[in-house]
């Protein structure tokens, strides 16, 4: 699973946010199901910046939101993203020089192979 934030901050708050994405990413990187995560800022936009996670699980990743220091650290910082949808599963993966296809857990219709390994992609 994927999470991404993104976040408006002006020229002057770049310091003050890396500052308060430390102990955000800190206390994400403590919780079980953590694969890692990464704080950006755009080169073609210095005020557009992103917090991105990777997690074993959906699961993972809400039950990391109700620990204390996530509460107390990252959940601040989370409430100052854009709001937009952030979370997403991760279908097509291309790591140690293969392309895997993963199986989706949102519900699809009867029928609908999204997702399903056992079909390629679209034009593979």
């Amino acid at each position: 699973m994927i999470v991404v934030n993104r976040y408006r901050v002006d020229d002057a708050g770049g310091h003050e946010f890396l500052a308060k994405a430390k102990p955000a990413l800190g206390a994400l990187a403590g919780r079980p199901g953590f694969l890692d995560g990464h704080v950006g800022r755009s080169t073609d936009d210095p005020t557009s910046w992103v917090v991105v996670t990777r997690w074993e699980s959906v699961g993972a990743y809400r039950r990391a939101l109700s620990a204390y220091e996530v509460k107390v650290h990252a959940v601040p910082l989370m409430y100052s993203a854009i709001d937009e949808p952030g979370a997403y599963e991760v279908l097509l993966e291309h790591a140690a020089g293969r392309l895997s296809a993963h199986v989706s857990d949102l519900a699809v219709p009867a029928g609908d192979t999204l997702g399903d390994p056992r079909e390629p992609p679209s034009g593979a």
